[in-house]
């Protein structure tokens, strides 16, 4: 088998601080996070930014700056940035950061969705800010909006004007089909990465059953165009990292994803993650590729032509 690509999301805005005392928030924790996980494996890290006073969601391109050259003098991972930032953000503010910095890779949502999180806060007990509860609990009625306007928007912008490559996040079937709508237009070119997403309420359920008939869309629509990576919402993380890999596909951890390390145990550290899920795709027989080795795979434009 390939290379396996190892990505890591390091922090995001899908939990909250409240949830766990390691998920980084300030630019330090993200940055020493960020280099851990990259030491301990993680190629390409998939970065989000948190207002370090508030612990929310933010896309200040400020409190990127905080972080991202830190990060890139003490690595040579691929620096990969959402552009999707949280729902409850605008599309001109999802991509305030990402034109900013210019880099190498960022994420790409490929359709409008329920994200529904409103379950998480009936398992937490003490809210570390103001705005968390309301924030998980009012998610009963948050759309996730990726029009296709919206996604030519950021294909143009990030992709045409800024030469980004991107990981495309597919949630469901139906985004792997707009996916192919976009090649059919001509403004997506292979090759692709394609992330398939699992185990968030309006997604496409954590089955395996799922895993696979999505494989088969991607093998039907793309043919040899794609390479495949997986990630899987909360104590799914690991055991579907572990089919993917075996199935010949790349594999994302990281604490955006899942808090847990094992059942009932909070994760340490993004690189507590990355160790894990190294050692099982290891042990299957698959190498892990450097970042070097990620971008050539995947066709980056390369770090020096960032304005990171």
């Amino acid at each position: 088998m390939s290379k396996i690509l190892i990505t890591c999301a390091v922090t995001g805005s899908i939990h909250t601080p409240s949830m766990s005392p390691h998920l980084p928030v300030t630019p330090e924790q993200i940055v020493e996070q960020s280099v851990a996980a990259a030491e301990a494996g993680a190629s390409i890290l998939h970065l989000h930014a948190r207002d370090p006073q508030t612990g929310r969601p933010s896309a200040d391109p400020a409190h990127f700056r905080a972080f991202l050259p830190l990060i890139r003098q003490q690595t040579d991972a691929v620096l990969n940035l959402t552009t999707g930032g949280s729902a409850t953000m605008t599309l001109d503010q999802r991509l305030a950061a990402p034109k900013d910095a210019s880099p190498e890779m960022c994420s790409l949502n490929m359709g409008s969705m329920n994200f529904a999180l409103y379950p998480a806060a009936e398992r937490i007990e003490t809210w570390l800010h103001d705005w968390e509860q309301p924030f998980l609990e009012n998610s009963d009625d948050l759309i996730f909006k990726n029009t296709p306007r919206d996604i030519a928007r950021v294909l143009r912008e990030m992709g045409e004007e800024r030469g980004a490559r991107f990981e495309f996040e597919c949630y469901d079937v139906g985004h792997l089909h707009m996916l192919r709508h976009f090649m059919d237009r001509g403004v997506v070119r292979a090759p692709l990465f394609v992330q398939f997403v699992f185990g968030v309420l309006g997604g496409a359920g954590a089955d395996p059953e799922n895993l696979l008939h999505m494989k088969r869309m991607a093998d039907k629509l793309f043919g040899a165009d794609y390479t495949f990576s997986v990630l899987a919402a909360g104590r799914h993380q690991m055991p579907f990292a572990t089919m993917a890999a075996a199935m010949g596909g790349h594999v994302r951890v990281g604490l955006e994803d899942s808090l847990m390390i094992s059942r009932g145990q909070l994760a340490t550290s993004n690189a507590e993650q990355v160790a894990r899920i190294r050692r099982i795709v290891e042990e299957l027989g698959r190498e892990v590729a450097t970042p070097a080795e990620a971008r050539a795979l995947l066709g980056l434009k390369g770090a020096e032509e960032t304005a990171i």
